[in-house]
């Protein structure tokens, strides 16, 4: 088959995220879009595939798969996160059905390959390094059933990323990536064991031109950098990348703002924190977890000890920061206390958005790897945003019980309104030389009415 042709067709898949606060399935019937953001590294690993193959990119949030589309396809590429695991046991059944190959990357495989025994073939870990692997032998007809490596990628190889596959206009943000890895040993978090702990960045000059192509692309309110911590390597980014971000946006009159994922000791940063505003970062995600410093240190999260939480995130909103904060119920140091805890803690930080999880442990963790050896795993655990796979110390009916009410107290539209109120109290906007701006559409209007008629009138 491989000898006799001198190019592929590639279907790039990406599946369907289950129903968790990253994929804001609720609003997006509100802003408009069909999806939160773009299947980033499936668009980079088309840049690494030979130019002259045929490439078509399906990302299952925005569109539907059909049938024409596999029997197309010589090879679907399938890359997937663990809240995607469903989606992409079905669509790895559906190519079975229908014949075609599938090749399999992403932390979801990276971490449990095993568990996909119908999949052809994995290029597994950072695709820079296992992907060329692949193709030489498929150039030479013996393609092994699994590629991985130890090694880490250099990232000043990573390719443009092939923005002409999708409609950019489907999605309420637009994606790029500056750093992987992280300085930090979270014990619930595989960030480390995909990435290691010594942030390796782009240059400025990369990252440049990938905000420039998705510009060219289309319209985008919104870059994410999906860095799982921007501020892992500050000097760096201090030196080299926010000063060129502060340059390109008095060069963009209306360039987008930016949101990414930082650890809370940005606020011991005035430098950082003026530079990080000056260059448009606006909405900042930080895993707060829990005001327990008990659980804080048993689960290695030392950033978020010996500090004052509270005053830190007022400080941040003060300076010109919207944040966002991610919280945690189920370490076996909690005590029932911790419902009305961490309620209290929400409501005084003045944190409009708070996402509340219970504790899970991901395959790949330290977390993982205890539980395991304690026999305190689930069997069968599809990521529910609701569930766990680990059987907790506390009485699982108490944590199921205290869990449900934290959500409808921080929830309810009454203590959500509070929140925003006493949020502009604290927050100012930031004194920067060149603020953002943008353009009001008429979306923007339609975004209101939508806002009237699903909150307004039709919410519960």
């Amino acid at each position: 088959m491989f000898n006799k042709k001198t190019y592929m067709n590639i279907l790039l898949l990406y599946p369907k995220m289950t129903d968790t606060f990253w994929s804001m399935s609720h609003l997006l019937k509100v802003i408009g879009k069909k999806g939160s953001y773009p299947p980033l590294g499936l668009l980079t690993v088309a840049s690494l595939l030979p130019p002259d193959w045929n490439k078509k990119l399906i990302d299952l949030n925005t569109c539907f798969l059909n049938d024409k589309d596999l029997a197309w396809a010589d090879f679907v590429f399938i890359s997937a996160m663990n809240v995607q695991s469903v989606s992409a046991r079905e669509v790895i059944a559906k190519c079975k059905l229908h014949g075609v190959k599938t090749v399999c990357g992403g932390p979801l495989f990276t971490h449990e390959y095993e568990s996909f025994p119908q999949v052809d073939h994995f290029v597994l870990n950072e695709a820079e390094i296992t992907l060329p692997l692949f193709l030489d032998d498929l150039k030479s007809n013996k393609l092994q059933k699994i590629y991985k490596t130890e090694k880490f990628a250099n990232v000043f190889e990573s390719p443009l990323p092939q923005w002409e596959l999708i409609d950019i206009e489907n999605y309420a943000y637009s994606i790029v990536q500056y750093s992987r890895g992280c300085p930090y040993l979270c014990d619930f978090c595989d960030v480390t064991t995909l990435f290691g702990r010594i942030p390796r960045v782009k240059t400025p000059v990369q990252i440049i031109k990938e905000l420039n192509a998705i510009l060219r692309a289309g319209n985008s309110d919104m870059i994410l950098f999906a860095d799982d911590n921007l501020i892992g390597n500050k000097n760096v980014l201090k030196k080299e990348l926010l000063p060129e971000l502060i340059t390109w946006r008095s060069e963009n009159q209306f360039a987008p703002g930016f949101a990414t994922q930082v650890t809370i000791n940005l606020a011991d940063d005035e430098e950082l924190m003026r530079l990080m505003l000056e260059a448009g970062f606006r909405h900042i995600f930080i895993g707060i977890e829990t005001p327990e410093e008990e659980s804080l240190i048993a689960s290695r999260k030392k950033q978020n000890t010996k500090r004052e939480l509270l005053e830190n995130i007022k400080l941040l909103q003060a300076n010109g920061f919207i944040v966002t904060g991610g919280f945690i119920i189920g370490f076996d140091t909690d005590t029932p206390s911790v419902f009305d805890n961490q309620i209290k803690f929400i409501s005084e930080s003045n944190i409009v958005i708070a996402t509340i999880n219970l504790l899970k442990a991901p395959p790949g963790t330290e977390l993982y790897t205890r539980m395991k050896k304690e026999k305190r795993l689930v069997d069968k655990f599809d990521f529910d945003e609701n569930m766990s796979n680990i059987l907790f110390k506390m009485d699982a009916e108490a944590i199921n019980r205290g869990y449900r009410q934290v959500l409808k107290d921080v929830y309810s539209p009454e203590k959500v309104y509070e929140r925003a109120k006493k949020f502009l109290n604290y927050y100012s906007a930031a004194k920067v030389s060149n603020p953002i701006k943008r353009r009001i559409s008429w979306n923007d209007y339609l975004i209101l009415l939508r806002i009237m008629i699903f909150v307004g009138l039709l919410g519960n």
